[in-house]
């Protein structure tokens, strides 16, 4: 015999009221009472809906993370020419901006190294060890996201205007150094270029110290540029003051810093 209000089994209990919960007994009860709809003792589904709740709020609330990403992302203003951006774990400089992507210049130098190990003769860009260098080791420093970013950008490499050396074929890279006609273009045009001084081997003007570079230490440095110097063994590169070395030097000093250049889509 079941209590018909708590469901304690009364056999052998003596009195008229329940030992349990103090009811009256009302007569006989053979098994123990059916559990009410809701209460503790139903089983199935009404069992499993405080995970499902648990569930569903832990899922909207992956997707209001998701969703608060994407909407910082899209209202990142885009570049200005002259900013400073981070790209790859590197400071930037934003040279241009033109149809949903930018041209972006190292802010500083970020290593020395030799424009080319052979200082072949018939030396050009194209050939060069440090093209392969940057458009490969370089390169693949970057993720993978990254890299889908960086554009291949199709580059005409003119002869050195004042000496008339080869500048050699075009090239395709994601990765390059600036010439001697962008230089001008980005950092300030004097005319020099177009206009060589009487006897001068090189651009000082109004916009060196635009073109000081400093390597990651803070100290000022030379950098290399694609173009061609006098001669074919020898490369343009800019001073520490910021004028423009347009006789170029050796293409195997080791000791002129990079500035690497390149596009990305935004």
């Amino acid at each position: 015999m079941f209590c018909q209000n708590c469901g304690h089994n009364m056999a052998g209990a003596e009195g008229a009221f329940c030992p349990n919960c103090g009811a009256k007994k009302s007569g006989e009860q053979t098994s123990a009472p059916t559990a009410q709809a809701g209460s503790a003792a139903t089983t199935g589904a009404s069992a499993k809906k405080p995970a499902g709740k648990k569930l569903l709020f832990a899922v909207a609330g992956i997707s209001i993370v998701v969703i608060a990403a994407v909407l910082v992302f899209m209202s990142s203003p885009a570049p200005n020419v002259g900013d400073i951006m981070a790209f790859g774990g590197i400071e930037w400089w934003v040279l241009d901006v033109q149809d949903g992507r930018a041209l972006l210049l190292s802010e500083k130098v970020l290593f020395e190294k030799a424009y080319d190990d052979t200082a072949d003769s018939s030396l050009t860009w194209e050939t060069s060890s440090l093209r392969h260098y940057l458009n490969n080791e370089f390169y693949n420093t970057f993720r993978a996201r990254e890299r889908s970013r960086i554009m291949e950008t199709r580059n005409i490499n003119r002869n050195n205007q004042w000496f008339g050396t080869n500048g050699g074929s075009g090239t395709s890279d994601r990765i390059f150094l600036l010439s001697l006609e962008e230089v001008v273009r980005y950092f300030g045009d004097s005319g020099q270029l177009e206009n060589r001084p009487s006897g001068g081997g090189g651009i000082s003007d109004e916009y060196n110290s635009e073109r000081i570079a400093r390597d990651v230490n803070g100290d000022a440095s030379w950098w290399w540029l694609r173009s061609p110097g006098n001669i074919s063994n020898y490369a343009a590169r800019v001073y520490v003051v910021g004028s423009v070395n347009v006789r170029g030097g050796r293409v195997g000093h080791v000791g002129v810093g990079v500035r690497p250049a390149l596009w990305i889509n935004l």
